[in-house]
């Protein structure tokens, strides 16, 4: 009897999750093509195929939905990309250019539109910047920590945490001028050059 309650349960945990990751991802989606005040409860939960009710089961408010997608979808996309990375031929001459392309890729596309989204939404919202200032704060240290660790970075040494923050600070900024048209000529020679002094920056505290 245990057992066949048990096995009742998982097909419902299941269901759960599926319902709760769709809601996940329409909240981006709605957020990166609607904007703050376009991507309402009401219209993630349709576009979901949910029920409004149930959407506010799994997150009672607005705020808790938006934290929980941003939360979600930046820690699928770091994954991928450090899947990516694990792809990349090792010792190749062109590892570090492939790796800031790669870094680069977090800050362009939906999520960080929808991301684009949230921050000027908090900008004027109190409450919810309280929420998004410390996830955005975590974010940025998972992202960090896996730029060293696709890079090879001593941050021990004096200037590679610098050099490392900056390679994000430059993703972001070419994810931003890219919000408007395709930027995608003009990022590509902007990687490669950054690239270059990327490396010599890094040789040269390796010394």
């Amino acid at each position: 009897m245990a057992s066949a309650r048990a096995s009742l349960r998982e097909p419902q945990q299941d269901r759960s999750r599926a319902t709760r990751a769709r809601l996940l991802a329409s909240a981006m989606t709605c957020l990166a093509e609607l904007g703050w005040a376009g991507a309402t409860v009401a219209v993630i939960a349709e576009h979901a195929g949910v029920s409004r009710g149930a959407t506010q089961h799994y997150f009672p408010t607005r705020e808790d939905l938006f934290t929980a997608a941003l939360e979600h979808m930046a820690e699928l996309r770091l994954a991928e990309i450090r899947r990516e990375a694990a792809r990349l031929p090792a010792g190749s001459a062109s590892r570090t250019t492939d790796v800031v392309a790669l870094l680069v890729r977090m800050y362009t596309g939906p999520l960080f539109r929808a991301a684009l989204q949230l921050w000027a939404a908090a900008s004027a919202n109190e409450f919810l910047r309280g929420r998004v200032l410390p996830l955005e704060a975590r974010l940025g240290r998972e992202a960090h920590q896996a730029a060293i660790e696709l890079l090879g970075a001593d941050e021990s040494r004096p200037g590679v945490h610098e050099a490392v923050q900056a390679t994000l600070d430059l993703a972001r900024g070419l994810g931003l001028a890219d919000t408007l048209a395709d930027d995608s000529r003009r990022r590509q020679r902007i990687i490669s050059q950054w690239a270059v002094m990327l490396d010599a920056a890094l040789a040269a505290e390796a010394v």
